[in-house]
């Protein structure tokens, strides 16, 4: 208990009494969400754009700018997200459409400060299971073995489908359509390259991040230049709550603003703090498992709160709980992903996986022993993810405020500079030509899709899905000598296996208790 108390104020020492490393981390919040914001640049660029500079601090400030860094990112992928109908991230395209349903009614801040909100609420509380629960849950994690994580991925999938707003048959295609997308190039258990058509670029398959700049923000500009044409919303959407005129400065400038943010959200924590606290659990614990991370558990999360909610059919349309949930286990994915890599040196995500890189470049190897050996160390990450998300409130207010001029931008103007964005970041990816013209044929299926009613989100995440999800069921084949038992032998297995199946049938057993 000592040595407890001794690491901790060591770590308050190292990380709240420094100068230094508060200036890091504000730096690396600004930086964060100018990345974030930006539709390509993901929070794992931004993170491997910052390690050399790290090479140049020490570890508690090189750390601190890499939890910060991603935790602002993670939260800004929602401004294009809310602003443009272009995620930031694979896990903000669960709620796509609810988030950009409250800018068409002209309030982008109001979506946003939920986002906000409730990232701020999801990484503490991620921050919170991180310090209490870290060996016990990295224990756990090191019973999934593949049979497992083909039952976890179908079920992010099927949650996809679940969630989509309209006709499920519908969203079963957009999710046929993803993975059949997703065996493009070579996988990890085929030696043959399929469907590359004879482009060297499709060798590794359809980087999903031009493919979802295609998917969501092409095809939105395509929509409105259609509807430009035709004469049809040729102006930029009224913001509600901004009001102009003669009252003081400071309702002007500090309590309308700060109202239209954050109005009615505390409250709405409060009044769903249970379910609060599942999609934090779910983010949290899908977090922790190596390869699954915040992409499922926002999708698992989002299908959660419909499956629970009163009012399901405002999913997809604007809904603040659907909203709520699937950011609150967004962020709470993101302290959970560091699990694993502390404790077993197994990265939870990419960013984790740059994580490891950074610790062994500080002579920090991870482990079981390194609560033992680099306690102080240890705490310092715990205080640095509450710091994080913190200093996450005021930066991203900012952000909200600056974002949400946008709007007010003519369409006639916005759509070109939307354009010009999407390019730059599908090129930015790889500095490919190639992925801008994948980019741009995504962007057709996309506004095809779309003209038919078929949901996107369903094929962003068979992108994303398909590649494990193949490995996993030919690993687990393997295992098993072609057996179907192989996929229920084991009780998580199992359990997961019927979790999956219950999800597909509810639809049936409603349509039978209806009758």
């Amino acid at each position: 208990m000592e040595a407890t108390f001794e690491n901790l104020w060591g770590a308050i020492q190292a990380v709240l009494f420094q100068p230094a490393v508060w200036g890091v981390i504000l730096l690396a919040a600004v930086y964060g969400v100018f990345m974030g914001g930006i539709p390509g640049l993901t929070a794992t660029m931004a993170v491997a754009l910052v390690v050399p500079v790290t090479f140049f601090m020490d570890t508690v400030p090189a750390l601190a700018a890499v939890v910060t860094l991603v935790a602002c990112a993670i939260f800004a992928g929602d401004i294009p997200n809310a602003l443009l109908r272009i995620p930031g991230t694979p896990a903000s395209a669960a709620y796509t459409e609810d988030l950009y349903s409250h800018t068409k009614r002209g309030e982008p801040s109001r979506g946003l400060g939920l986002c906000l909100t409730f990232s701020v609420i999801g990484g503490l509380f991620g921050a919170i299971v991180l310090m209490l629960f870290a060996q016990p849950l990295a224990a756990l994690a090191t019973q999934f073995s593949v049979a497992e994580y083909f039952w976890l991925y179908l079920l992010g999938l099927s949650c996809a489908v679940i969630v989509s707003r309209g006709s499920r048959l519908r969203a079963t295609l957009a999710l046929i359509i993803g993975l059949l997308l997703s065996t493009v190039g070579l996988s990890a258990v085929h030696t043959e390259a399929r469907f590359t058509f004879g482009q060297a670029e499709l060798y590794q398959g359809i980087n999903f991040i031009p493919a979802m700049i295609g998917l969501f923000g092409l095809s939105e500009i395509l929509r409105n230049v259609v509807r430009l044409e035709r004469g049809l919303d040729p102006e930029a959407p009224t913001v509600k709550g901004e009001k102009e005129g003669k009252e003081g400065v400071w309702s002007r400038y500090v309590s309308a603003p700060l109202r239209s943010v954050f109005q009615g959200n505390g409250l709405l924590a409060w009044r769903r703090k249970w379910h609060a606290l599942r999609s934090g659990v779910i983010g949290s614990v899908i977090g922790m498992l190596p390869g699954a991370g915040a992409d499922i558990g926002s999708w698992v999360s989002l299908a959660a709160s419909k499956r629970s909610s009163k009012r399901p059919q405002d999913y997809g349309k604007g809904s603040t709980e659907g909203i709520g949930d699937a950011t609150m286990a967004n962020s709470s994915a993101l302290a959970g992903a560091w699990i694993p890599a502390l404790v077993f040196g197994i990265p939870g995500d990419s960013v984790t996986a740059i994580v490891i890189g950074v610790l062994l470049m500080k002579n920090v190897s991870p482990g079981p022993n390194i609560f033992a050996e680099q306690g102080e160390l240890v705490f310092s990450i715990y205080l640095m993810f509450i710091v994080a998300n913190l200093i996450l409130l005021p930066v991203g207010f900012a952000a909200i405020k600056a974002g949400g001029r946008l709007v007010r931008v003519p369409r006639r103007i916005l759509m070109p500079i939307i354009l010009l964005f999407c390019i730059i970041g599908a090129y930015a990816i790889n500095g490919s030509y190639f992925d801008v013209g994948v980019m741009a044929a995504m962007g057709i299926l996309g506004f095809v899709l779309e003209r038919l009613q078929v949901p996107l989100g369903p094929v962003v995440l068979g992108i994303i899905l398909g590649g494990p999800l193949e490995a996993k069921l030919i690993n687990t084949l393997t295992q098993a000598d072609g057996s179907l038992v192989g996929f229920v032998s084991r009780p998580t297995a199992a359990i997961l296996a019927l979790i999956t199946l219950f999800v597909w049938s509810m639809p049936a057993i409603k349509a039978w208790r209806k009758q």
